[in-house]
């Protein structure tokens, strides 16, 4: 097997990901995430992806701050990965207000 240096491209990552392939619907998915992750870390993602939502919106970070209940640092961490990051955000908030509509 290669060594790469990227953390995620390894067995164990592309096993998770096939996982959440997987799932069908809301409640599966609730399932396997209540299964696998803390409250807090499924509330930390949540809130995550909701700051990534306002900031496409155009919304200030002290807006932000106050709706979300987030620090300026984990906007900061959103903003620097919707800007500079993979595309994952992107992607999926695309994909949510596509379904939305």
């Amino acid at each position: 097997m290669q060594k790469t240096d990227n953390p995620f491209q390894n067995s164990d990552v592309r096993f998770l990901l096939k996982a959440f392939l997987t799932l069908e619907n809301e409640e599966e998915c609730l399932s396997f995430l209540q299964d696998l992750m803390t409250i807090k870390e499924i509330q930390d993602m949540s809130q995550r992806l909701r700051v990534a939502q306002l900031l496409e919106e155009g919304k200030a970070y002290q807006q932000i701050s106050e709706n979300v209940s987030v620090s300026s640092a984990t906007i900061s961490r959103v903003s620097r990965a919707l800007n500079y990051g993979e595309g994952g955000y992107g992607t999926v908030l695309e994909r949510l207000k596509n379904t939305e509509n």
